[in-house]
């Protein structure tokens, strides 16, 4: 298949700061006559840098990485909406990108009117949108709201206008931000599988996505950026486990994480992993005892007698594996002190070598667990080694289960049938 994208050592720099955009352009300039080593620059961030990889024709190629990663700075220079501070850009086809909720919508316009001008923003010719006008609103299911200003629709209305608009383009290159989040689950099926329908065209599409099973069942080729740095290039499986384990270093530091729920009264602030003797450790053995020590802290005065605590493990795709609580043997803690830990003890971990999340959840008996104190679905790694989980030595892979079962095996002779007399 031939290359259809190339990045040859891209770097994308922003300058930090308050200052004024005639300021910035004047020192920019200076900077570059002078040869002078942004790198040295203390108030130039660099969103990308030396970023180099090409795309064949018909790959979907999913991109993973924390936030302020660089995934959308890459999109927005592969779409053409911001220049590249060095290195180069080479693109075979037409790129429609969906990056950002209503790009290009006019609030004041109707839906109608927003389906061309957005089409037009795209580079569709008005012949084009109108042979196509019935399709969008049909797949985008705003029909009942088409003539209405669009600044009456809600934020899910607009990615579906968007995106449908998009999708119609026929690109040769289609670049797709995490704005499918937005959307209802049905719309998100929907739109997936228009992509793999765009996928299965011949046409490219690089897609920015935190949801590991969409990147998993949509894409043939996963990316990895961290700090502006491409640091995997494989195939999508194999990106996920990557993107897993670098997400996994100083996880288990929560005070400043704002993925949570609950009221704060009890709040956890770290989460560590300990082996059989209480000492730390940074992955556990499969087969191994482990204790999943929950550091927290008690912000409210009054007693906690009946504390329900609970941790659930789960896939790098987000599929529950097991959970734990305290509630299901009985245990209780009494009354809890300002500041504490709160352990889980695993006898045999009963999971495979790979990367699993650990999530929790702390609320009180009394109010049925229906309003937690604090509770997060991925609060930190869990990295699973290689253990003597059933005396042997051996283990199967990840991708024959996610759970380890210590069964046995035995050999029984036929039985003779009897017949009755």
């Amino acid at each position: 298949m031939p290359v259809v994208l190339r990045l040859e050592q891209l770097g994308k720099a922003f300058r930090l700061g308050e200052l004024g955009r005639r300021v910035f352009f004047q020192d920019w300039r200076r900077k570059l006559i002078t040869h002078e080593r942004l790198e040295d620059d203390p108030d130039v961030y660099w969103a990308l840098r030396d970023v180099s990889f090409d795309v064949r024709e018909g790959e979907v190629v999913g991109l993973l990485g924390a936030n302020g990663a660089g995934k959308s700075t890459l999109l927005k220079v592969v779409s053409q909406i911001t220049a590249p501070t060095r290195g180069r850009v080479k693109i075979r086809g037409r790129v429609a990108s969906l990056l950002e909720v209503g790009t290009g919508f006019h609030p004041e316009l109707t839906g109608r009117d927003n389906v061309f001008l957005n089409g037009v923003i795209l580079g569709m010719t008005r012949r084009e949108i109108a042979a196509k006008f019935d399709e969008i609103v049909d797949f985008s299911g705003v029909e009942a709201f088409i003539d209405t200003p669009v600044k009456r629709y809600s934020v899910g209305m607009r990615v579906r206008l968007a995106f449908a608009i998009a999708a119609q383009l026929e690109p040769e290159i289609l670049a797709i931000d995490e704005v499918l989040a937005v959307g209802d689950a049905a719309f998100q099926q929907k739109c997936l599988g228009k992509i793999g329908e765009v996928s299965r065209s011949g046409r490219t599409v690089l897609f920015v996505s935190h949801n590991a099973a969409s990147i998993e069942s949509l894409c043939t080729r996963g990316i990895v950026l961290e700090k502006g740095q491409l640091t995997f290039d494989g195939t999508q499986s194999a990106a996920i486990e990557a993107y897993a384990a670098s997400r996994g270093a100083g996880a288990s530091d929560l005070r400043t994480r704002t993925d949570r729920t609950g009221s704060g009264e009890v709040r956890v602030t770290g989460i560590e992993l300990r082996n059989a003797g209480g000492e730390a450790i940074p992955a556990a053995r499969a087969g191994e005892e482990l204790h999943i020590a929950l550091q927290f802290s008690r912000s409210a005065a009054g007693t906690f007698p009946r504390l329900a605590a609970q941790v659930t493990i789960s896939t790098h795709l987000g599929a529950p594996v097991f959970t734990h609580a305290n509630w299901l043997r009985g245990d209780g803690f009494g009354d809890l002190p300002e500041q504490g830990t709160i352990v889980c003890r695993i006898p045999s971990l009963p999971l495979p070598v790979g990367h699993f999340a650990i999530g929790f959840r702390i609320s009180a008996e009394e109010r049925g667990r229906r309003d937690p104190f604090d509770s997060m679905e991925s609060a930190a790694e869990l990295h699973v080694e290689a253990g003597d989980f059933f005396g042997t030595g051996k283990l199967p892979s990840l991708k024959l289960g996610v759970c380890l079962v210590a069964g046995e095996w035995r050999l029984e002779a036929a039985r003779t049938a009897v017949l009755p007399p």
